[in-house]
């Protein structure tokens, strides 16, 4: 049987994340706390097998929490969650220690599989590799996607690259292919895991 402990101060979130996490075969136990303090003392007192920590755009509190969990626990498995497009926030939650991140916009099924294989795993399963593992981005890909590192959106990486958001699109969706990812956050993520992105 599995303990869950959910840091997000937000009510709704919170509450939100308990009734999905309800629905999980195997979860014996599940607590909430609203801020990275009490997620701290929490943990130190009474450990869970997985952390689900929220994050939210130039908000540093997930972030930060996280951060300050797995550096004092490094055995946590912590899952960030946050928006598709804020890569920055989870990039950062995932280079602080998060084992690894589920979408905010995901799916109920979708969510719910993920997290009864996170459970079964403690990890969330990394971003399918490319069929080549050998790939290599361009160089106008590396500055896309250093770009959606620092969180910018696709219309100011082509302002700073001379690009049309078109032009920032097509890129981006070719190294979204490359790399076997869906989205901006898991690129982001892998870029990190694979440091081309730091």
């Amino acid at each position: 049987m599995t303990t869950v402990l959910i840091c997000d101060d937000r009510r709704s979130v919170r509450e939100g994340l308990t009734r999905v996490m309800s629905a999980v075969p195997g979860v014996s136990r599940i607590d909430c706390v609203a801020h990275g303090d009490e997620l701290l003392a929490r943990f130190s007192r009474q450990p869970v097998d997985v952390v689900l920590v929220g994050t939210q755009r130039a908000v540093p509190t997930g972030v930060e929490a996280t951060r300050r969990l797995v550096s004092a626990n490094p055995q946590a498995n912590v899952i960030v969650f946050g928006a598709p497009d804020d890569a920055g926030s989870i990039a950062a939650a995932i280079a602080g220690g998060a084992r690894g991140y589920l979408r905010w916009d995901a799916s109920r099924p979708e969510l719910v599989a993920a997290l009864a294989h996170t459970l079964a795993s403690t990890s969330v399963p990394a971003p399918r590799q490319p069929s080549d593992p050998g790939v290599q981005l361009t160089d106008r890909e590396l500055q896309v996607l250093r770009g959606m590192s620092q969180g910018k959106s696709n219309g100011q990486i082509g302002r700073e690259l001379y690009l049309s958001e078109d032009t920032v699109k097509t890129h981006a969706r070719r190294l979204f292919r490359k790399l076997g990812v869906r989205d901006r956050a898991q690129a982001v993520a892998h870029g990190f895991r694979r440091g081309l992105v730091s």
